[in-house]
C-alpha cells in the first residue's frame, strides 16, 4: 500500500526579537510562535505546488471574495434591486455564477484532498474545516435560492419545507419565512463561512500545503 508522507517543509520559525511581560506580551509571543511572518506570509513554496491540482484552492477563494462582493452590493442595494435594474440583473447574475464555481471549485478541492490523504502531518483540523465550510457553503446557497423573489424560490421554499418538516426542524428554520432567510444568507451565515475560511487557510499556513504521496517504490524504500 502506497506509503503516507508525513514530512513538511516549513521554514524554521523565528525567536520573538524583544520579550515583554503582561498578557499582551504573552499573547503576542503566543501568536508569533504559532504563526511566525515567514510562515504566515512565505514568498517561496514547494516545487510540488506548481501542480495544477493544488491550484483549486485558490481557484476557490478567488471565486469566495467575488461572492461576497457582489454579494455585498446587493444586500446594500436591496432584495429587489436586481429585479428592476439592468445593472442590478449584471450584478445578481455576477453573484450566481461566482457561487456557482465556488462550490464546483471548492468540490473538486475537497474531492482532490481527499484522495491525496490532506490530514496527513497533523492537518486533520485543516482537513476539518474545509469539510465544514463546504457544508455551510451549501446551506447558504440554499437561503440564497430562497430570496430570489421569484417562481424558482418560491419552488424551493415549499420543497424545502417539506423536507425541513420531516426531520422536526421546520419551525425553527422556516425556509417560507422571507425575512427569516434574509437574515440568514446575508448577516448570519456569511460570517460562519468567513470565519471558517479564514481558520482553513491560517492552518494552511501553520501547517504547510500537504505533500503528494510517495510512489509504490519510494514507499517500499522507506519501509525496508
Amino acid at each position: 500500500m502506497t506509503d503516507l508522507i508525513e514530512a513538511t517543509t516549513l521554514p524554521e520559525p523565528m525567536p520573538d526579537p524583544e520579550p515583554a511581560g503582561g498578557w499582551t506580551g504573552a499573547l503576542r509571543r503566543r501568536i508569533f510562535e504559532t504563526m511566525p511572518p515567514e510562515q504566515l506570509l512565505p514568498d517561496t513554496q514547494p516545487a510540488y505546488v506548481a501542480s495544477w491540482i493544488y491550484v483549486f484552492g485558490v481557484l476557490t477563494l478567488t471565486a469566495f471574495l467575488t461572492v461576497v462582493g457582489t454579494g455585498t452590493v446587493l444586500a446594500l442595494k436591496g432584495a429587489a434591486w436586481w429585479h428592476v435594474s439592468g445593472t442590478g440583473h449584471f450584478v445578481n447574475s455576477l453573484h450566481l455564477w461566482s457561487v456557482e464555481l465556488f462550490m464546483t471549485f471548492m468540490s473538486v478541492h475537497l474531492i482532490a484532498k481527499f484522495f491525496m490523504a490532506a490530514w496527513r502531518g497533523k492537518r486533520a483540523l485543516t482537513w476539518i474545516t474545509g469539510v465544514i465550510a463546504l457544508g455551510a457553503s451549501a446551506f447558504t446557497a440554499l437561503t440564497g435560492y430562497l430570496i430570489q423573489q421569484n417562481f424558482d424560490s418560491q419552488w424551493v421554499a415549499t420543497q424545502a419545507k417539506d423536507g425541513l418538516n420531516s426531520i422536526g426542524v421546520g419551525a425553527y428554520f422556516n425556509t417560507m419565512d422571507f425575512g427569516q432567510m434574509l437574515i440568514w444568507h446575508v448577516a448570519l451565515l456569511p460570517l460562519v463561512v468567513s470565519v471558517v475560511v479564514v481558520l482553513h487557510i491560517l492552518l494552511v499556513r501553520r501547517r504547510g500545503v500537504v505533500p503528494p504521496l510517495a510512489p509504490r517504490d519510494t514507499a517500499e524504500e522507506v519501509q525496508a
